[in-house]
């Protein structure tokens, strides 16, 4: 069927009318959701006597109406009854434009409609926070705050690379081990913490540790299992440095077959089901209070995250 044509004097209107910059703000904004002259107000940060006269002009030229919203009147884009030429016109500049202004003028359009309905951020978010991002709300901020509340005695931290989570417990801890398997990265970590004096760095292998009997108040086994050769082994000599009732904290990951994302960090193991890891701890003289999944990561692969919670029984086996 062929398109309806439009004269010289009807084409030459519409594009002085969609040629200033201020009238497709407002279009692109109506075109999110209806809003009162305060609201684009807002929405644009201009004034409201332009907003108003841009407004009249698109409302005469048959693009916007005028519908009661409550107390208020609402402009609304009228997509069915505006001229063909119009709806023509403005179809073409919408799909065709893209600005960081427009872009910034439509997200601001949903912050005014959550501030009408009363709907805050933590309403759009019930139910789902923990995967959700606001400024200054992160997990490694809850971390270095959480710690104000642990008061530790002698920790260590086993596979701690460079002492990034020691850094934390140090300032609650009477004294923090980090043991670590490289030469390089016990270095770098001894240099870069060297401010802390309860801290100290142990180059050693998890499996063989290098510390007395019944000499820790907590241990830390972050990551540490995936890279263990014989993690029952790594359990056992854990519980055996471990004062009876110290507490022993870990994280690892679920059993999985991603194994080509995992090949560059060097692990050994590709995770655990949660019941054997349960019984292996139980095995090496641990009473668990946790071991279950805890986090499904948000990235690919999506990685589940097992994490461990366990006292240093009385009596080891």
């Amino acid at each position: 069927m062929q398109m309806p044509m439009f004269n010289l004097a009807d084409t030459t209107d519409l594009c002085r009318l969609m040629s200033d910059g201020t009238r497709l703000r407002l279009l692109n904004a109506l075109g999110v959701e209806p809003l009162t002259v305060a609201e684009l107000v807002r929405v644009t940060g201009l004034g409201q006597s332009r907003v108003s006269t841009h407004l009249a002009k698109l409302k005469d030229s048959g693009l916007l109406r005028m519908d009661p919203q409550g107390a208020s009147t609402v402009y609304v884009l009228d997509r069915a009854g505006m001229p063909p030429s119009a709806q023509r016109f403005w179809s073409f500049l919408a799909e065709q434009t893209d600005d960081p202004l427009l872009a910034d003028d439509r997200r601001r359009v949903s912050e005014v409609v959550r501030a009408r309905d009363g709907n805050t951020w933590a309403d759009q978010v019930a139910g789902r926070m923990a995967g959700q991002y606001s400024p200054g709300r992160t997990w490694a901020s809850f971390a270095r705050g959480a710690v104000g509340l642990v008061q530790t005695g002698d920790v260590l931290d086993i596979a701690s690379g460079d002492g990034v989570l020691s850094e934390l417990l140090a300032p609650r801890a009477r004294t923090v081990t980090c043991l670590d398997l490289s030469a390089r990265v016990t270095a770098a970590g001894r240099a870069r913490l060297a401010h802390l004096p309860n801290l100290r760095f142990v180059r050693g292998d998890m499996h063989h540790l290098p510390f007395a009997a019944a000499r820790f108040d907590a241990v830390l086994l972050m990551g540490a299992l995936c890279h263990a050769r014989d993690p029952q082994r790594v359990l056992h000599e854990a519980a055996r440095v471990m004062r009876p009732g110290a507490l022993l904290t870990a994280v690892t990951l679920a059993a999985h077959h991603h194994t080509e994302a995992v090949e560059r960090y060097d692990h050994v193991q590709h995770g655990f089901a949660p019941d054997p890891l349960r019984q292996m701890l139980v095995t090496a003289g641990f009473l668990v209070d946790v071991c279950a999944p805890t986090q499904r990561e948000a990235r690919p692969p999506h990685f589940t995250v097992l994490t461990v919670h366990a006292r240093r029984g009385p009596e080891l086996p």
